[in-house]
């Protein structure tokens, strides 16, 4: 059987990716073409159904982003394994050349160039080659970084993918009515930004009936292993999935034994041997120095070196005198200390957002940077859906080349009229994502800013200046009123491209003196401000906006990631700005 007929939404995407860049390197204008396939790519890749799910159901064409002619091609492809149209556009190439493309800095002109200067064509090999090439000084040696970084990383998953396949299999393990219970564990439990392995937990007194159903799960590929209390599945994409069942009665030990973080265990660990216990996933064993003067009705009489049971996570941290830490902040800093002193953050929740303030509609005012895919309507009705108050429209600003101030100013002003000019059911405010130059100019004369609500400003280009100019060319572009918020600050692309190098202090002390935030873009791989970052940003009193930076309405349910951000930073309800109400939001526009 041909196996490109099942293949995943990262191997379309690479495909159509590959389509696209073909076509750019073909004669010809091809700009809305390369778009459209690029935007496809996109949709198809951080989309929460398989593709391939989506065609057998008969809803590819449901799919923002997939237009009827792509859409058509897909099918093609999913009933025969190839696409005629596709094998004529990438025929004049070599199959390095996509492969090469795999390397962050390497675009298709520069694979191409590779591939014939080098005489690198055969795919699989190419990159190993190219390294052997920089390291003999062929190419520039800028590129062995890049090429070493490539090599290295792990098959990590984003965060939202490892969350739509463990959803998918918690859902179909709450079917089974032997299943007390069913949670993550691990880093994806913990929400970190990216996901080492899928790891599903099972509160169940019969682990027979439960591995036989986990093993019957409908989009398996095969079953790995199915042991007595423990098995495995390999998905479609050769994705692994592990199960582990333990009996209701000492559930709460197996969870947070195998959430983690491995440094979070190990001061745990070191804090409950002080106590006179020592900590296992089966429970709580006291040492045999260990007196229980005090037994927890919930464990018996607890004899010495007898395994202590605990139902629940609560129960487990509040014996050892802790209270209950949530996964997120469990990565071995300082949160056993706060849960000893009752003095952990209460985190913001995913309910206590009212609004979301970036976003990118389809009204197009031939910007900079991509359009988005859905009206302002869709995204209002989609808005409203998840219980918003307000949303926030930041379009990319009008590219700089190829129109004058005057033109700017008019698209500007054209759709200021549809935005701010019609009743909707929610707030809209009217903004735009403008551009950082490298001098740190905004890519938007001040004129077109007073037409606007407010302004969030991004760096798109020229990710590679010093620490100082990077620093002093954000600075320059947020020092106007009506820019309220640095969007995705670092730029990274998770396991695309790193972060820029910024002065933390020097941006957040201009923050607070001069009442700009910082945004947590919840779109899956950028997740930016990054945890690390944003905790030291609040440390400082900087106030944050959780935003899904959407190109459709239906990814404004990114707001799950960014909010994942925000508590694993330690993120309060008092330090996002869109948890206020719209009254609350308007005021701190003013300031």
């Amino acid at each position: 059987m041909d196996t490109s007929r099942h293949m995943t939404n990262l191997q379309v995407a690479k495909l159509l990716r590959a389509v696209a860049a073909a076509i750019e390197l073909s004669s010809g204008d091809n700009r809305f073409r390369i778009v459209a396939y690029q935007r496809a790519a996109d949709a198809i890749e951080h989309s929460s159904s398989e593709v391939k799910d989506l065609w057998d159901d008969g809803n590819l064409k449901e799919l923002a982003g997939v237009g009827e002619a792509i859409a058509g091609h897909l099918d093609e492809l999913f009933k025969t394994g190839k696409v005629k149209h596709f094998e004529a556009i990438l025929k004049p190439f070599p199959p390095a050349l996509f492969e090469l493309m795999e390397v962050p800095g390497i675009g298709p002109k520069t694979a191409l160039k590779f591939s014939k200067e080098l005489g690198i064509t055969r795919a699989h090999s190419a990159i190993p080659e190219l390294l052997k090439a920089a390291k003999k000084g062929r190419i520039d040696e800028r590129f062995i970084k890049a090429i070493e970084e490539y090599q290295g990383r792990s098959r990590r998953l984003l965060l939202d993918v490892a969350q739509t396949i463990a959803d998918s299999i918690v859902g179909w393990m709450r079917k089974n009515p032997h299943v007390r219970e069913a949670n993550t564990l691990g880093s994806l439990r913990r929400q970190a930004s990216t996901v080492g392995d899928i790891d599903i937990a099972v509160a169940s007194d019969h682990a027979k009936e439960v591995i036989e159903h986990f093993t019957k799960y409908p989009h398996k590929s095969r079953v790995l292993e199915a042991g007595v209390h423990t098995a495995s599945l390999i998905l479609p994409n050769e994705y692994q999935v592990d199960l582990m069942v333990q009996p209701p009665a000492a559930y709460g030990a197996l969870l947070q034994h195998f959430t983690g973080s491995k440094h979070h265990n190990i001061k745990l660990r070191e804090y409950a041997l002080k106590k006179g216990y020592s900590l296992s996933e089966y429970g709580i064993t006291p040492r045999p120095s260990t007196s229980l003067s005090n037994p927890s009705p919930i464990i018996g009489e607890g004899r010495k070196g007898e395994v202590l049971s605990f139902p629940t996570e609560e129960k487990f941290y509040n014996f050892l005198g802790l209270d209950w830490i949530p996964p997120e902040l469990r990565e071995g800093e300082n949160e056993i200390e706060l849960a000893k002193l009752h003095q952990l953050p209460k985190l913001v929740e995913l309910s206590d957002i009212r609004g979301d303030l970036q976003m990118h509609s389809d009204f197009n005012i031939e910007p900079s940077h991509d359009l988005g895919l859905s009206s302002v309507d869709e995204l209002c009705d989609k808005a409203r859906e998840l219980g918003y108050e307000y949303i926030g429209i930041t379009d990319h600003n009008p590219a700089v080349s190829g129109h004058t101030q005057a033109q700017i100013l008019d698209l500007i002003k054209k759709r200021t009229e549809v935005i701010q000019f019609q009743k909707r059911a929610i707030h809209v405010f009217n903004s735009l994502e403008i551009d950082i130059q490298p001098i740190g100019k905004r890519a938007l004369p001040d004129a077109a800013l007073e037409l606007l609500d407010y302004a969030c400003i991004a760096i798109h280009s020229s990710f590679r200046l010093s620490r100082k100019a990077m620093t002093d060319r954000v600075l320059s572009a947020l020092d106007h009123p009506k820019v309220k918020f640095f969007a995705h600050p670092t730029a990274r692309l998770l396991g695309q491209r790193e972060g820029v190098e910024l002065d933390w202090d020097r941006i957040f002390d201009f923050c607070v003196r001069n009442h700009k935030w910082l945004e947590i873009d919840g779109w899956p791989n950028r997740l930016d401000l990054p945890d690390v970052v944003a905790k030291d940003a609040i440390k400082y009193g900087v106030k944050l906006v959780v935003d899904t930076d959407s190109h459709a309405a239906g990814q404004l349910v990114y707001m799950r990631y960014g909010v994942s951000v925000a508590r694993r930073a330690g993120a309060a309800k008092y330090d996002i700005i869109n948890t206020g109400s719209l009254k609350e939001v308007i005021s701190c526009l003013t300031k």
